[in-house]
């Protein structure tokens, strides 16, 4: 849409009146910081100096000309000259559209396995549209199931790496979950796994996990998921006093080996915008000695311990048993996964993991949506 406007001049500010209705103020430090002259033409990088202009910067003047505003400011340089799409698009109090932003739909038990989103592995290893429909939706919901990849041990990171780089822990770019005689992890034991979060001990835990399932003949070994959003949402109702000590009181973490001690420290519950939960840090066996100020310490278990009850609680928990050739995808950093201990000597169980940023994954899509605008009609 082609938007036409009038300019008026105020002290610290322009003002945009547009002839469809409705008027938008542009402080003048913000158009000088934001001239598109000031952005490398061809990295989009600003090169612009802001230390280079006075806070108090104000135009000699300013007019709409076609479809652009163009500003004169003191000195000798070259005017700035604005696109008014762009500037309406863009303008100061309103978030830039981000194909990314995709909010949350929190879910709890009665989603039931039925009710994962799924996928086939072929389209959305060969078709973009597909992938990023796919994409929308597990960004959704935080969990979706693949179905139909090869029995090939790379078959679920080819998949990943459609959407991104691959993000190396200490175990390494991927990691085989079976069990094992002298196991570093929890994981690599038969036993049952309550529900957690992973690498809470990182700086960063890792955002999305795929966990490619290769076997799983033995009895039991059932997976179990869980909404930390939707049980943070029902704490901060039930119990708003234990929801805020958990989104404010950081607390240590930390994994060791014979090769590592990795640390980190963090709240359970972190908010976003508007106070909306955005993340779980939830790993009892990843929790480290507690050092909580001792007169918080009996309001924090109390808490801590509410939260771990309701991440047992059916009334959140979908379960189901992967097969061979699915793979299970899921944002590490709001839903929690364990599974049921099972029994190898009644048969193989075999899943191979990776984990994808967050932020690659966010990439992906405003990278999908970019290329579909472009090959979409006018």
């Amino acid at each position: 849409m082609q938007y036409m406007a009038k300019a008026r001049l105020e002290a610290r500010q322009l003002w945009l009146d547009w002839a469809e209705g409705g008027s938008d103020a542009f402080p003048y430090i913000w158009l000088r910081d934001t001239d598109p002259a000031g952005f490398h033409p061809r990295t989009g990088e600003r090169v612009f100096d802001l230390t280079s202009v006075p806070l108090d910067l104000a135009p000699v003047a300013a007019r709409v000309k076609g479809a652009a505003l163009v500003i004169d400011w003191p000195g000798d340089g070259a005017p700035s000259r604005f696109d008014l799409d762009w500037l309406r698009e863009n303008r100061p109090g309103r978030r830039r559209p981000d194909p990314a932003h995709v909010p949350a739909t929190s879910w709890r038990g009665d989603l039931g396995a039925a009710g994962v989103p799924r996928a086939r592995a072929a389209d959305v290893l060969h078709g973009d549209t597909a992938l990023a429909e796919w994409l929308r939706r597990i960004k959704a919901m935080g969990l979706s199931i693949v179905e139909g990849l090869a029995d090939d041990v790379e078959a679920g990171m080819r998949v990943a790496r459609r959407i991104g780089f691959l993000r190396e822990t200490n175990f390494g770019v991927t990691f085989e979950v079976i069990s094992k005689p002298d196991p570093n992890n929890l994981a690599y034991t038969s036993d049952a796994l309550p529900l957690h979060t992973d690498l809470t001990n990182q700086e960063l835990p890792p955002g999305w996990q795929f966990l490619h399932c290769l076997a799983n003949e033995a009895e039991g070994g059932g997976s179990v998921f869980c909404d930390g959003v939707a049980v943070a949402e029902d704490l901060a109702l039930e119990d708003p006093e234990g929801f805020e000590l958990l989104a404010t009181v950081d607390i240590p973490f930390r994994f060791h080996d014979a090769e590592t001690d990795i640390r980190a420290r963090k709240t359970v519950i972190r908010r976003g915008e508007g106070g909306r939960v955005e993340e779980i840090c939830f790993n009892a066996h990843l929790a480290d000695i507690l050092d909580i100020a001792p007169e918080i310490m009996p309001a924090y278990y109390a808490a801590y311990r509410r939260l771990m009850q309701k991440t047992r609680d059916p009334a959140y928990l979908v379960t189901l048993k992967l097969g061979a050739g699915e793979m299970v995808v899921f944002d590490n950093r709001r839903v929690l996964h364990g599974r049921a201990a099972f029994d190898p000597a009644t048969g193989r169980r075999h899943l191979r993991g990776c984990y994808v940023d967050r932020g690659e994954f966010d990439s992906r899509m405003r990278v999908l949506a970019r290329e579909t605008a472009r090959t979409e009609p006018a």
